[in-house]
């Protein structure tokens, strides 16, 4: 099956609800400021999945009032996470977000314009004014998405509910759910490569070097793409880190 993923497509006169799925673990940090952005948007439907954090994250969010569900997982996992929030989303959108991201006003209405897609990328924490390494970086990786029409989960992927489930969900490994995600929904539409740009932390990089960062990004790539196991690639980057 495919379906053309284009913005003129006619869904009706149905105006389609959305829901923002956000996993967590250990985010408290963030989580005042994440919370207030994602509120602005007005989303049908927002929902946190804790991985069980030490942090007091869950214990805060139980606090935040009935305009969120608070979902809990005994066991983290991204992929884990995020499909035990999309089980108990009523909405026809889901959009899947990390904590230290953060979405544009105006991506309610571009989700709106797809079976899937995804956000350009930007750094909201550059370390120098101007354009940067880091500036570089996002613009590589906004072309490779759009050129080979995979996705990155910092890149706050979206995709109708229906065609979502009719995938079933993200696989439960620990490592490159998005990549496999996109792979099975490029068989489906090719994604909406919005250019609105979504801004998501840079304390990875900054962390480890940008440079060393692309390596280990581009080697962990290879790896999976010849073969190698998700939960080989996984030690690996935990090792790195």
């Amino acid at each position: 099956m495919w379906i053309a993923s284009d913005p003129s497509m006619n869904r009706g006169t149905h105006r389609s609800t959305v829901a923002i799925i956000v996993p967590l673990l250990n985010e408290m940090k963030v989580l005042p400021t994440l919370l207030t952005t994602l509120r602005r948007l007005g989303a049908d439907e927002l929902i946190m999945v804790d991985g069980n954090s030490s942090d007091g994250s869950d214990e805060w969010l139980k606090k935040q009032g009935r305009d969120l569900t608070l979902v809990t997982c005994a066991q983290a996992g991204r992929a884990t996470q995020m499909n035990a929030g999309a089980g108990v989303a009523k909405a026809d959108i889901l959009i899947f977000v990390h904590a230290d991201t953060l979405l544009p006003e105006e991506a309610l209405d571009e989700v709106r314009n797809a079976v899937w897609g995804r956000f350009d990328l930007s750094f909201h924490d550059h370390r120098n004014a101007g354009f940067s390494s880091l500036g570089l970086v996002a613009w590589m990786i906004n072309l490779r998405s759009r050129l080979s029409g995979v996705a990155t989960g910092d890149q706050a992927i979206f995709v109708e509910r229906r065609i979502f489930e009719s995938i079933g969900g993200f696989d439960s490994i620990p490592i490159m759910e998005d990549v496999a995600l996109s792979k099975r929904l490029r068989r489906i539409a090719r994604p909406y490569c919005s250019r609105v740009k979504v801004a998501t932390s840079a304390r990875r990089w900054h962390q480890k070097g940008v440079w060393k960062t692309i390596f280990l990004m581009w080697r962990l790539r290879f790896a999976y793409f010849i073969g190698t196991s998700p939960e080989q690639l996984h030690r690996v980057y935990r090792d790195v880190r």
